[in-house]
């Protein structure tokens, strides 16, 4: 990965976590909505992977806002 795609993904896992924390939702939780592992809500909130479009549908869908909200920084 270059410098800007690390970027990207790391506000991008900011933004996840910020939302998530901010409805009062463990990673579990929100990844019990998503039906994804846990694990990768982890990964992602770390910028460990480049998560796929339709997991940020999911994840924008459970936490109430838009994929926009999730990568406007």
């Amino acid at each position: 990965m270059d410098i800007a795609e690390d970027k990207f993904l790391i506000s991008l896992g900011q933004k996840v976590k910020e939302f998530r924390e901010s409805k009062n939702f463990s990673q579990e939780d929100l990844a019990n909505d998503c039906n994804i592992p846990k694990s990768q809500i982890g990964r992602i909130e770390r910028a460990e992977i480049n998560t796929t479009m339709r997991t940020l549908i999911k994840i924008a869908q459970a936490l109430g806002v838009k994929v926009r909200d999730l990568i406007e920084f």
